[in-house]
């Protein structure tokens, strides 16, 4: 029987995708559910798996070319697939064993390690995991990679070789972005040309909350098995604020504001593809312990290259952390269609004035940024000072006062 290979139906307002990589080629016998293709949407890689057992007889779409739901992408002929039985010998033993188990590591790969094993022909057997239950990662290939001689490696860029590298020869190249690269640069423009931004600044002691945090990292983390990190506070925190403000919660369609009674916040997670703002929904019923192991779950997904639209979408207020790279001071840009986002810095010991007395004390730099068409100035400055207040004395989180 012949099967039509077609694109799956799109997450919504997705319009199309980019074939990036076959992994079968004409002739190739596959085996039900494998993964055929990877077709990159403008935030999150798609399988197409094989609905069938049979041989691919035929590839229609080639690598780069823009696709959408229900095109046809490869011809695959139903029937058994033949299994060769490798002939062992007591020598052989082992590397038959190694090749199967390399078999069913690679199924378990992220579409992202798969595309750079095929890209630059890797034997998967050589390469060290890193991932949870020894699973081969991204930066585990990349390791490998630098380790033998090929350097300033990144996906779809060619690999230098030493001697090219080290002989002085100056070149250029030309790489076409990413979708997700691509869909990030419209969304920034279109934050720039549609809201009015502005962002107004303040400044956090954090002693109480480190204090906090080293009293209880060990309970908390026995308890729930997650670790308690900085996070979990700026999004309660955030809730309290959003609660009495609730215009920085909102959104405006049209001429109307769209007001939400729940708090979805969107966590920016950097990732070797660019930045994924993954959604925690309904914060204000969660936990610090659920707000911590949510966003460790969406960590995972964007280190492993499974996270998903649904993962991506939607949100009514995001938290962007800056400091963990280093930055001291920035002016977040907005995610639309939301009003509001909250940048967090670097914490530095800077000296503090209290009570007459000069001390040094563990400083944080907030940002938020509000579309002024809707967020007047003192309501941004009231709510970035309610965030304050809450960080500063970590008991309002409790009492929500």
């Amino acid at each position: 029987m012949i099967i039509e290979i077609t694109v799956p139906q799109l997450p919504e307002s997705v319009t199309d995708a980019t074939l990036v990589a076959w992994h079968k080629k004409p002739g190739d016998a596959v085996s039900r559910d494998e993964n055929l293709v990877d077709l990159e949407t403008d935030k999150v890689v798609l399988e197409v798996p094989a609905p069938v057992s049979g041989t691919l007889t035929e590839v229609r779409v080639g690598n780069g070319t823009t696709v959408t739901a229900g095109d046809i992408l490869a011809i695959l002929e139903e029937g058994d697939v033949a299994v060769v039985e490798p002939t062992v010998t007591t020598e052989q033993e082992p590397v038959s064993v190694q090749t199967e188990q390399a078999v069913s590591d690679t199924a378990k790969m992220s579409p992202a390690v798969r595309r750079l094993l095929d890209e630059y022909d890797l034997d998967v057997t050589l390469i060290v995991g890193s991932g949870k239950d020894g699973r081969i990662i991204k930066s585990d290939v990349l390791t490998y990679l630098e380790s033998h001689g090929q350097e300033n490696v990144t996906p779809g860029d060619p690999v230098p070789e030493l001697d090219v590298a080290l002989s002085g020869v100056r070149n250029e190249q030309r790489v076409p972005m990413s979708r997700l690269r691509v869909r990030i640069a419209e969304r920034m423009v279109e934050a720039q040309h549609t809201a009015a931004m502005l962002t107004t600044f303040n400044e956090v002691d954090l002693t109480r909350v480190i204090s906090l945090r080293k009293r209880y990292k060990a309970s908390f983390e026995k308890a729930h098995g997650v670790r308690l990190g900085f996070m979990s506070f700026f999004a309660k925190a955030a809730v309290e604020a959003l609660s009495k403000f609730p215009t920085v919660n909102a959104s405006i369609e049209d001429n109307d504001i769209i007001y939400h009674d729940y708090v979805d916040i969107g966590v920016a997670v950097s990732s070797e593809r660019g930045l994924m703002v993954p959604v925690l929904r309904s914060v204000e019923h969660m936990s610090f312990a659920d707000i911590e192991k949510g966003i460790d779950v969406y960590a995972a997904k964007v280190r492993e290259g499974t996270i998903s639209m649904d993962d991506l979408t939607g949100g009514t207020f995001t938290i962007t952390n800056g400091g963990v790279f280093g930055s001291m001071l920035s002016t977040p840009i907005l995610n639309p269609p939301q009003s509001a986002i909250l940048g967090m810095h670097a914490i530095q010991e800077r000296p503090i004035v209290i009570d007459g007395e000069i001390t040094a004390r563990p400083m944080m730099y907030l940002a938020l940024t509000y579309d002024h068409r809707i967020i007047d100035g003192r309501e941004a400055v009231q709510f970035l000072v309610s965030i304050k207040e809450s960080l500063e004395d970590p008991g309002r989180l409790l009492l929500q006062v």
